[in-house]
């Protein structure tokens, strides 16, 4: 089995992308391709834009979930535990310090916010070149990611990312079913297929008995945890969605007030790390450190427990030439998704003036041309941005 310097390279892996992955879930990804793909090299890129376009197909924190199957690939269950807790934990705690204390000031308007974002456009542009040299090296997927990427900025809703993904499949499959395809995978998951029936089975156990445990125990941890559980086995579309189903479940039943669940929103897009430890924040808000670890898990173990429900299947039907000529498909879509998103959601909340968008330019340039690491970039990048605005 694994060695205990095994498990600690893991956590401490994810702890240091955890504390600053900044910029939200398409920041995140490309976080990830730059420590584990090109850094660590624990899988190649194929296989990470397999696990992408699989976690954009199951509900609940896409890039949580691509970090913990990482870790599972690394290190099986424990190995994803470790890879969640490190990527999680900061930004958990940091917000439940937020709840504790309550938030005196707007950090959404401060310099070093602004410049975070901004090296944020820098990480994810650059992921996105490197992913489309590997995913769209034709015309035919280049088509693929173009008209995903206008599909979704045209409709920008969450259901649209399922349709492209549905389409892009069936489109892979029937341009791509004759095509001589690589069916070599480097996913190696070590998890007996039985746990994964299992795992699946406790999740709809759950998804149905929690709602009733609620309603006949009266008990608010209970109720926390239902709330928490069922919002992250239903939502899809990552972090921004979850936050309107919160609201709705936990302001009008008086968990906590609409200025209360307003100020941790803005707290949770200040630190780095998964939006969905939003959860954590509520909890404390409205019962306590106890509240705070209940809802935690229980937003997330839904998709620990769909990850190990499928990952143990997933090499031997990854294997089958429909499946991987779907992926195809899929691959290239996934790269017009994070266009997309890349331009929605960080480029226009982060370049408002030409000072962003130069600042912006020099760390790609240093990530795609002069080759730094994202960790030394982000610091040049931030300290640089800071010194500007300072002088201006």
């Amino acid at each position: 089995m694994y060695s205990f310097k095994h498990y600690l390279e893991i956590l401490l892996v994810a702890t240091r992308l955890g504390l600053t992955s900044f910029g939200g879930p398409v920041a995140h990804l490309a976080y990830f391709q730059e420590e584990y793909i090109k850094r660590r090299k624990w899988l190649d890129d194929k296989t990470y834009a397999d696990l992408i376009a699989l976690c954009q197909f199951l509900p609940g924190p896409a890039s949580s979930q691509v970090g913990i199957s990482i870790g599972m690939v690394r290190g099986g269950i424990l190995g994803g535990i470790l890879a969640w807790i490190g990527f999680t934990i900061p930004s958990v705690i940091a917000l439940i310090l937020f709840a504790m204390y309550v938030v005196q000031a707007d950090l959404m308007d401060s310099v070093f916010i602004a410049a975070l974002k901004v090296v944020a456009v820098a990480v994810v542009a650059h992921a996105i070149v490197n992913m489309g040299k590997k995913l769209t090296p034709d015309l035919p997927r280049i088509a693929f990611a173009i008209v995903a990427a206008s599909l979704l900025l045209l409709f920008p809703l969450a259901s649209m990312q399922l349709i492209i993904i549905g389409l892009a499949a069936f489109a892979g499959y029937v341009l791509f079913k004759n095509k001589e395809l690589d069916t070599h995978t480097s996913l190696n998951i070590d998890l007996p297929k039985k746990i994964g029936v299992v795992s699946l089975s406790v999740f709809f156990l759950l998804l149905i008995a929690l709602p009733f445990i609620s309603q006949a125990a009266n008990n608010i941890y209970i109720q926390l945890f239902d709330i928490f559980y069922r919002v992250g086995s239903l939502v899809f579309g990552g972090g921004h969605v979850v936050l309107p189903l919160l609201e709705r479940e936990l302001v009008p039943n008086g968990f906590l007030s609409e200025e209360m669940f307003l100020a941790g929103y803005g707290a949770a897009q200040a630190v780095p790390g998964p939006l969905f430890t939003f959860s954590s924040f509520l909890g404390q808000a409205s019962s306590g450190l106890m509240g705070a670890l209940v809802a935690t898990i229980g937003i997330f173990l839904p998709s620990f427990l769909l990850l190990i429900g499928i990952l143990p299947f997933w090499k031997s039907v990854s294997q089958f030439k429909a499946v991987r000529s779907a992926l195809i498909g899929v691959n290239a879509s996934v790269v017009g998704i994070l266009i997309a998103a890349f331009y929605d959601s960080i480029f226009t909340s982060a370049i408002s003036d030409g000072v962003d968008f130069a600042v912006a330019l020099v760390g790609f340039s240093l990530l795609h041309f002069w080759k730094r690491p994202a960790w030394l970039v982000v610091i040049i990048i931030v300290v640089l941005y800071v010194i500007i605005q300072t002088l201006l």
